[in-house]
């Protein structure tokens, strides 16, 4: 099997190559070479690269420029994704996507469902919303993963934002009235070849019988106020060295963004455990891992 990943520098991504690598042929081209970008061009890549299953972690995600980036966000975003989709229907190759949260207004308690009522409130969130809709328009095998609040060891998230600036700052002010799931890059990948085949064998038919959409996130739910607290209480367990005396918790009202994000990120669990049998770790497990990997890289 020939797997092609995109976006492999990225969190999701490189989570996913030693994955993947471990039963398939893979194939990760840099981000000159499958540009996103330029969405016309990639049937013709594609062509060239053969693929027997796509998984699409690439994304536009820097949310705030989005806002004054709508036609390059929509491109990479949606019209990229709907390219890909088309070119997999029409050679039978199975295509596995990523989207956000973000899809959702954000607005009660109650986690959201797969079929749940979409209303995104930032350009980000409609373009990730059309680009579902352009991978399901496509007609072949597929299924879309949705996710939230991601975060690894390694590259620019909000784990290793935190970390920094405990190690600078006496006081943190954090945002505690959004609501989700931190959630690592190991544990969608882990989750992700738990959910497809051995080998990836008949993945297309597997993606037929139980394609859709599916959500992925650790189990339980904090704000990013809780992360930042159980974030620095692990660093210091594991002994670092940190400035912080003081993490406060604000409302979204005091840290004004250019993008409006959703209060409520919850995403509920029940079609992963129960069409493809996948229970997730707690959202602090997952973060044990991700501080003993920064400990051991620092």
């Amino acid at each position: 099997m020939r797997v092609l990943v995109t976006g492999s520098a990225g969190q999701v991504g490189g989570a996913l190559l030693p994955l993947v690598e471990n039963q398939a042929v893979v194939l990760a081209p840099s981000r000159q070479d499958f540009d996103l970008s330029r969405p016309a061009d990639l049937p013709d890549r594609l062509s060239a690269l053969k693929p027997d299953l796509i998984i699409n972690p690439a994304a536009y995600t820097v949310v705030d420029r989005a806002e004054d980036e709508s036609e390059l966000a929509f491109r990479i975003n949606a019209e990229a994704p709907g390219a890909i989709a088309e070119w997999a229907a029409r050679h039978r190759v199975p295509f596995l996507h990523f989207s956000t949260d973000y899809v959702f207004d954000g607005s009660g308690a109650a986690p959201w469902r797969e079929d749940g009522p979409t209303g995104p409130l930032s350009v980000y969130g409609a373009s990730k919303l059309a680009g579902e809709e352009a991978v399901k328009s496509a007609g072949g095998p597929h299924l879309i993963v949705r996710t939230s609040w991601v975060y690894a060891a390694k590259g620019a998230n909000f784990l290793r934002t935190i970390a920094r600036l405990a190690a600078e700052r006496e006081e943190l002010r954090i945002v505690d009235d959004q609501i989700g799931a931190p959630t690592s890059a190991h544990a969608i990948a882990h989750a992700v070849c738990t959910i497809l085949p051995p080998g990836f064998e008949d993945v297309g038919a597997a993606l037929e019988k139980r394609g859709g959409i599916v959500n992925i996130v650790c189990a339980g739910e904090t704000s990013w106020y809780g992360f930042a607290v159980a974030i620095v209480a692990g660093l210091r367990s594991r002994g670092a060295n940190l400035r912080v005396e003081r993490i406060l918790p604000i409302g979204s009202a005091e840290f004004p963004a250019k993008a409006k994000r959703p209060f409520n990120s919850r995403l509920d669990l029940t079609r992963l455990r129960h069409a493809f049998g996948v229970s997730m770790p707690s959202w602090q497990q997952a973060l044990d891992r991700e501080l003993d990997l920064i400990r051991e890289l620092a």
